[in-house]
């Protein structure tokens, strides 16, 4: 109980949150209250409530309509005035939830006695932030200019790093990545992926939201990451340029095991970016392009394995990764008229990568090398993306209607190279893997303002089919399991409908919407595998979204969240075909496993004040049939086989507090607390792989969290210097647990050339201090794991805008 009180002190602090609109557009229809005629040419002028100031105004148009445009949010008097008819008074708020707001149909009577002033009286406009978006500037990250998109994220509040390199939102990995509001094979359909992969200079901002509506998919139980892509639309031609390089792996953190080849160092990075735009009359045309060469001590982790039998195995999993990705992204807008638009844009991205891994086996004392696996891995991935959207605005301002279609290619051209050498004889093995990924979807969605809000709906369909194929090619004595090779064929099909409605007076907001998904998975596996068989399933669900916020002033509002998502299993953690980058503890999907259901609720609370701002959230999320990987032997093997599983039922309960603060014009300091209590209920699953066995575990349960704190400090001569310093706490996962990890980052810049130019200097883990320790427990054994991978890195940059 004390731990209950202390985190509800925590939260009732005033807090503040990010994503509003600044400015709002309102519109109404004007008629004759007995002939229902539009009236044109009526005057129209908007005052405010507090003092009856003028704030704007407008004349309505030949079919009575007005548009009163940029209108601060605030509390207003709409004053209505016409030769021979009574002038009219109507009281308007004008929230921050809506950009557009419809006022409705306002009725004039003709004059016959003479109408008295109406004096309008209200309350203080109350604050109306919606706590459920973050939105944050690449541009403003000093510390990872030049780095990778993963690498700006995990300096942002709320997000940080699994030790399999995806981002978490408050201690979960069911993140659902967007690009430019829509899902692609970049970034993947079903968990995450290649982030580390995708250039920061090729991004403008990053939206991070914890509570998504029913207008996005359903599936990312942790919320959504949407990553927007640079584009200007100004008039004229202008662009950005820039280069940066650096060097990694500056020391080195743990030498390497005798007898094997040396780790990287001095690692080089080089981006060379550019964006273009050229806009005239009702064309709009955009390109940018972006080159990441990286060298990269990609993985240097020492696992040391205990069984109970008494054998000890210490081992180094080190591979030296070399990476070029090329990425083009351009396409028009085409305004054909001031009520349509027709936008369409194309990605490519080409991503080349070479691992060279050594993985020697030595015994407890490290006096005997057992075996030395050697391994070259050669791998490009291609990813087109395709989209075409028109959008039509009614003459009603903000009512839309938007058609999309979207199509994504991705091929996964996958060879392993392999040398297996041991005492009595070297085998040479390889395999080759092909997956083609086929993704088309198709939108329709609808919006349309109201006097106090907005209604949303829409209807979207996706098909997605990705067949693969394994050829394993054994050598002497191969270790390889060649009957696990062959075709298997993964086949998705998924219509939805939403509907959302938003709802905003002086003292309450309401948010409600409900989407209903279809779910169609079918995946079709060579007949001739050891182990498994085809599988699918199918599903028809609902997934309702309910915000309620109450104002109880202008700077604090409450805000109650409710949520149910999904998160379905990827191809990827499905896939039968065993992964031999580390020759013993060995990497299966599981075709069997069902999707992971999630209901979230969240209660924030925010406060601003003039410097600064303080934001907070108390979050339940109770997640059934929770996805993980499962690590097991086969009766009579030391091999270990890590393997999803559905492993019940799991709960994280925290607490989530940002704190910004500006001192004057000359810093800005920003820390982001998240505490919270991880519980995985016992379980019992059945692995089928190799061999069937059964694992069981009991209750785990743990505190932990995360600490951010930001600093960014404006010196004269057009200096900024930024820090940033991250803490994480030991967690829980199914069956052991993370340890802490820690880090600083540092970086500055300065304007040049008129504010045209900008050089940045900066260094990311300057102490040489992070590294991913964790233990797993199963049954017979339980091993030990350090990855000392490279994390310090130096870069220096340049920037220009035309």
């Amino acid at each position: 109980m004390k731990r209950f009180y202390f985190l509800l002190f925590l939260f009732l602090l005033p807090l503040f949150c990010f994503g509003q609109v600044k400015s709002v557009t309102l519109s109404g229809i004007l008629q004759d209250k007995v002939s229902k005629r539009p009236l044109s040419y009526v005057g129209v002028i908007l005052k405010s409530e507090r003092d009856s100031t003028f704030i704007s105004g407008s004349i309505a148009n030949e079919e009575g309509r007005y548009t009163l445009s940029k209108v601060l949010p605030g509390n207003y008097i709409l004053e209505i005035s016409y030769v021979g008819y009574q002038t009219k008074y109507t009281s308007v708020l004008v929230g921050k939830l809506s950009e557009y707001l419809d006022l409705g149909v306002v009725e004039l009577e003709e004059t016959i006695t003479s109408l008295n002033e109406v004096v309008i009286t209200g309350k203080q406009d109350a604050v109306a932030e919606t706590l459920d978006k973050k939105t944050f500037s690449v541009a403003e990250g000093i510390n990872q200019r030049g780095g990778s998109l993963l690498q700006v994220m995990q300096n942002l509040p709320g997000i940080t790093v699994s030790d399999e390199g995806t981002v978490q939102l408050r201690g979960s990995d069911k993140v659902v990545v967007l690009v430019d509001g829509k899902q692609t094979a970049l970034t993947g359909f079903g968990n995450q992926r290649a982030l580390d992969n995708i250039p920061a200079s090729a991004i403008e901002r990053i939206e991070v939201i914890n509570n998504p509506s029913s207008k996005y998919d359903a599936n990312g139980n942790a919320g959504i990451i949407n990553i927007i892509y640079k584009k200007e639309v100004k008039e004229g031609f202008n662009g950005k340029a820039g280069l940066s390089a650096g060097l990694g792996a500056l020391w080195i953190k743990k030498e390497n095991y005798p007898t094997i080849r040396p780790q990287y160092q001095n690692t080089p990075k080089i981006n060379p970016s550019i964006a273009l735009n050229y806009r005239k009359k009702k064309i709009n045309l955009f390109i940018q392009g972006d080159n990441l060469y990286t060298k990269t001590l990609n993985k240097n982790e020492f696992v040391d394995r205990y069984y109970d039998n008494g054998d000890t195995v210490k081992q180094q999993t080190k591979r030296n990764r070399t990476t070029n990705i090329a990425t083009a992204k351009g396409g028009f807008d085409w305004y054909m008229n001031d009520q349509n638009t027709i936008t369409v844009s194309g990605l490519f991205s080409s991503e080349k990568i070479l691992d060279r891994g050594d993985e020697p086996f030595f015994n407890g004392s490290l006096s005997e090398r057992q075996r030395l696996w050697q391994f070259l891995e050669d791998e490009l991935k291609t990813t087109v993306t395709e989209v075409a959207t028109w959008q039509h605005k009614f003459k009603q301002p903000g009512r839309l209607l938007t058609v999309g279609v979207n199509y994504t290619f991705h091929r996964e051209d996958e060879k392993y190279y392999f040398t297996n050498i041991l005492p009595t004889y070297i085998g040479l093995d390889s395999f080759k893997l092909i997956s083609d990924e086929h993704v088309g979807d198709f939108s329709i969605d609808y919006v349309r303002p109201m006097k106090y809000g907005r209604f949303e709906t829409g209807v979207k369909f996706r098909n997605r089919y990705i067949p693969t194929n394994m050829r394993f090619i054994p050598g002497q004595n191969s270790p390889l399991d060649v009957k696990a090779g062959g075709w298997a064929n993964y086949r998705e099909a998924i219509p939805a409908v939403y509907g959302n409605y938003i709802f905003e007076n002086k003292d309450f907001e309401v948010e409600a919407g409900l989407r209903v998904e279809y779910v169609n998975i079918y995946y079709k596996v060579n007949p001739d595998h050891s182990t498994y068989k085809g599988s699918g399933y199918n599903y028809t669900q609902p997934f309702p979204n309910l915000r309620l916020a109450y104002k109880l002033n202008s700077n604090y509002t409450l805000s109650l969240f409710y949520n149910r998502r999904v998160d379905r299993p990827n191809e990827v953690d499905i896939r039968i075909f065993p992964k031999y980058d580390d020759a013993e503890i060995i990497k299966v999907g599981n075709p069997g496993l069902r999707p992971q259901f999630t209901n979230s609720f969240e209660l924030g609370s925010k406060a601003n004040w003039d410097n600064g701002y303080l934001y907070s959230a108390l979050y339940h999320k109770r997640m059934d049939a929770t996805i993980t990987r499962i690590a097991s032997t086969a009766p009579g093997s030391n091999l270990i086989y890590n393997i999803f599983q559905n492993a019940g039922a799991s709960y994280t309960t925290g607490i989530e507090i940002i704190l910004s603060q500006n001192i004057d014009q000359w810093a800005t300091f920003n820390l982001n607390l998240n505490g919270y209590q991880n519980i995985i209920e016992a379980f019992r699953v059945v692995n089928k792989y190799p061999q069937e066995n059964t694992f069981t575990a009991g209750r785990q349960e743990i505190l932990s969290g995360s600490a951010k704190l930001n600093g960014l400090f404006h010196l004269p001569g057009k200096y900024d210097i930024q820090f940033t310093s991250v803490y994480m706490a030991p967690d829980v996962v199914p069956q052991g647990k993370t340890y802490s990890r820690f880090y600083i980052d540092l970086g500055i810049k300065r304007l040049i050339q008129n504010g045209k130019g900008e050089v940045f200097l900066n260094a990311t883990d300057v102490a040489n201090t992070l590294r991913i320790k964790k233990q797993i427990q199963g049954d017979g054994f339980h091993y030990v794991s350090t990855d000392y991978y490279e994390t310090q890195v130096i870069r220096l940059g340049y920037t220009y805008k035309f």
